[in-house]
């Protein structure tokens, strides 16, 4: 864990969040500042600055998680799609430093003629609210998950 990291403090719980799901190794949260409602971040417990810096495995766990939460915000919030993002590099809009998969439901019109949606601010009462109700449709088992 970095001492500095804000990723690490949230997976150590030294900062609040609206903690959706977490294993010994990975833990999903709500965005602070979410573009949309149920805008959550999969992130690996161990500090890694990039996603080259994590195994093959460990990338397929993350993406593995990052399905599995999506189903579940996919089934409360029912958004008209669902934008998956991961950045590495600060030219490439990494602002934290920490290997962080974004999970954007969108709407129709949830952009106003830009591509992203403008942040918004939502108390965290109103964030660990929504954050159990995904917490709740995360499918424990295959048949759970929408057929491919």
């Amino acid at each position: 864990m970095e001492s500095e990291c804000i990723f690490c403090k949230i997976v150590e719980g030294k900062v609040p969040s609206a903690m959706v799901w977490q294993d010994d190794d990975y833990a999903c949260f709500l965005d602070k500042y979410p573009m949309n409602p149920g805008h959550a971040l999969v992130v690996p417990k161990k500090h890694y600055p990039f996603l080259l810096d994590m195994t093959l495995p460990a990338v397929g766990k993350l993406f593995e998680h990052t399905a599995m939460i999506m189903y579940a915000i996919c089934k409360v919030l029912k958004p008209d799609g669902v934008n998956i993002g991961q950045s590495n590099g600060e030219v490439a809009s990494q602002t934290v430093f920490h290997v962080h998969v974004h999970i954007i439901p969108r709407f129709k019109g949830d952009s106003e003629g830009s591509f992203w949606p403008e942040r918004k601010k939502f108390t965290l009462d109103r964030l660990n609210d929504l954050a159990e109700q995904i917490a709740k449709a995360i499918p424990t088992k295959r048949k759970d998950r929408q057929s491919s």
